[in-house]
């Protein structure tokens, strides 16, 4: 099939239907649960007060939790920051309440029944209309981003290509959000951030793939669209499970020890990581091949007879 003795054989597109149905499944899914349960906004978006204390010393996050629910804060996030001693608490907007009276009422619930010292180091508020501004905002960041990369996979490949590029990055975004939704999980401003990282390793995972195609589909003559699409995957394919791989490690280890603080953004890495690696091989790809990419698409344009004739 014109591979190296190296370069496994795998027939991915055999199942592209099969994958492309699931695809399509999942993100329906996702979608319905959004539009059911939508998302736990963090307080980056609602609005409300954030709190860091420094406890001595170390205190249980649970009794934390425990204790400021059974004071009626029922919407509180609370999470180490830095160290085991610095902990930060998020509180939805209360009624009536200022911020400073608001602190003082958290910090004497804090202190009933705790053996220790509880120091207030810093207390902001977001109000509820900039929670409405960066929540708008970066749904804008996203959607700009996804046209521009429209245009660019439009103008460097083909407009199949572009449309099963975009296609794939909108697949990865809403099957995050899906899970998000499912589980429950805070979406704040470090998720987003997540996501607008995810969009760019999945293009950049699905470049690499479409460059190969490109490549292959000029040198390949005797192979059909599938034959050749299916050799560029494998071509590409340790480069692939490789920058994964040792991605996902470091994700991996984020996610175990790197506290609260960034536990969100790392899970949504790891499942941004592994989403967009199978839909730059079953999304990207086999939409593309489904669009009716061909040989002739991708071939240089011919230079005209005259020029040919008028060279030296």
């Amino acid at each position: 099939m014109g591979t190296s003795m190296n370069t496994p054989t795998i027939n991915f597109m055999g199942q592209r239907k099969i994958a492309l149905v699931l695809s399509l499944t999942l993100m329906l899914l996702s979608i319905a649960t959004l539009a059911v349960n939508g998302l736990k906004m963090g307080l980056d978006f609602t609005g409300g007060t954030v709190i860091e204390l420094a406890y001595d010393p170390a205190p249980d996050l649970g009794e934390v939790r425990k204790v400021l629910e059974s004071a009626g804060y029922n919407d509180v996030t609370v999470q180490t920051f830095g160290s085991t001693r610095d902990i930060l608490i998020r509180l939805a907007p209360v009624e009536g309440k200022s911020t400073a009276d608001l602190s003082n009422e958290v910090i004497n619930q804090l202190k009933k029944g705790f053996d220790g010292s509880i120091e207030i180091r810093r207390v902001e508020f977001v109000g509820p209309q900039v929670g409405k501004e960066l929540a708008e905002d970066g749904g804008l960041a996203m959607l700009f981003a996804l046209i521009s990369i429209l245009i660019y996979v439009s103008v460097r490949f083909e407009k199949r290509f572009a449309m099963g590029a975009v296609a794939a990055l909108v697949h990865d975004v809403t099957l995050i959000l899906g899970l998000f939704s499912i589980t429950e999980v805070e979406f704040d401003l470090t998720v987003l951030a997540a996501l607008l990282a995810i969009i760019g390793y999945s293009l950049n995972d699905t470049i690499v793939v479409f460059d190969r195609i490109r490549e292959n589909f000029r040198k390949i003559r005797k192979q059909g669209p599938v034959e050749v699409v299916n050799i560029s995957i494998n071509e590409t394919l340790s480069r692939t499970l490789m920058t994964s791989l040792t991605t996902l490690l470091v994700v991996a280890a984020l996610f175990v020890v790197g506290g609260e603080t960034i536990h969100n953004f790392s899970e949504a890495l790891l499942v941004g990581i592994v989403v967009g690696t199978y839909s730059s091989i079953y999304v990207a790809s086999a939409l593309a091949l489904f669009l009716g990419i061909s040989r002739e698409d991708l071939m240089p344009p011919e230079k005209e007879t005259e020029e040919v004739d008028a060279m030296p």
